[in-house]
């Protein structure tokens, strides 16, 4: 059984080492304690709240979508955008994950990107590769 400690947790939920400490003390996630007796959240409960958050933040990805086949959405916060005469480069924060995108410049422009701007970058990749690191 995999056990994080809280500022784990946190980084892996994007959040404040507090806020997963507020959720915990409301019962809104299940904690333990780990060998030293430091509060800890064991992986499979840390991975049903981030899908939880996750459905919760859903309202934020599809707005007047009906439905979509695409279900890697991520909503963040547009960061960066650089423009050339052709394409454009878009940088969108969510949560702990950087996501970039090239586009042309009259897509950027259509959709009014620049930084502060409320978007969901929506994933569609054949191959996803998974790693371990080696230490937490």
């Amino acid at each position: 059984m995999h056990l994080f400690r809280i500022r784990e947790a946190a980084d892996l939920l994007g959040t404040s080492d507090d806020t997963v400490r507020r959720w915990a003390d409301a019962g809104r996630i299940e904690t333990t304690t780990d060998d030293a007796g430091r509060r800890a959240v064991r992986g499979d409960v840390l991975a049903r709240f981030a899908e939880e958050l996750a459905r919760e933040a859903a309202h934020l990805e599809t707005g007047d979508v009906a439905a979509a086949s695409l279900r890697n959405r991520f909503p963040g916060l547009v960061t960066r955008v650089v423009k050339d005469g052709v394409m454009a480069q878009v940088d969108i924060q969510a949560g702990p994950h950087r996501f970039v995108s090239l586009m042309t410049r009259e897509a950027a422009d259509e959709l009014g990107l620049e930084p502060g701007v409320l978007a969901v970058a929506a994933v569609k990749a054949t191959n996803v590769s998974v790693e371990i690191p080696r230490t937490r």
